[in-house]
């Protein structure tokens, strides 16, 4: 009997939210080369500072960064080079519009496997002002304060 195989999270791109307001979102695999695979695997990669872009209808990984594999003996290429995402056509041709109409970019945010296979998922983003990140900030902290209150509140502490 097969055990359930949970999806296990690689990376995450938690600056993505801080830097950008984060719309609709698509789940694409991506082309690996030699020990790039089992780098992952062994939980090593970084998000951060990566972006896509759609170069001849066809959408690219650009600045994710997979270290070298530690095992590996000669095929270990560049950890920052460019890897092929694949999406269906249409999905491809919806994603280009919307960046070249709307100005948007394009983050990846999640890195992750699904049925032995990674895959990426990527999000269509605006970036955000200095001032947008202090109101994000300051929203967050006001939540976290209202939370505190009613706790101490339900828990019969008045303060």
């Amino acid at each position: 009997m097969k055990k359930p195989e949970a999806d296990p999270v690689i990376a995450r791109n938690r600056k993505a939210a801080h830097d950008y307001h984060l719309g609709e979102s698509w789940e694409a695999g991506i082309v690996l080369q030699g020990m790039e695979v089992k780098a992952l695997r062994a939980g090593r990669a970084s998000l951060i500072g990566g972006f896509a872009m759609v170069e001849d209808r066809e959408l690219w990984l650009h600045g994710v960064h997979i270290p070298q594999y530690s095992q590996a003996r000669w095929f270990n290429d560049g950890s920052r080079r460019k890897r092929k995402l694949l999406l269906h056509r249409a999905q491809i041709d919806k994603i280009e519009r919307k960046v070249n109409e709307s100005g948007l970019s394009i983050v990846p945010v999640l890195l992750y496997f699904k049925d032995g296979r990674a895959k990426v998922e990527i999000v269509l983003a605006r970036g955000k002002k200095t001032w947008d990140k202090r109101n994000t900030l300051a929203e967050r902290e006001a939540n976290r304060e209202v939370e505190r209150a009613v706790s101490r509140r339900l828990k019969g502490r008045p303060d």
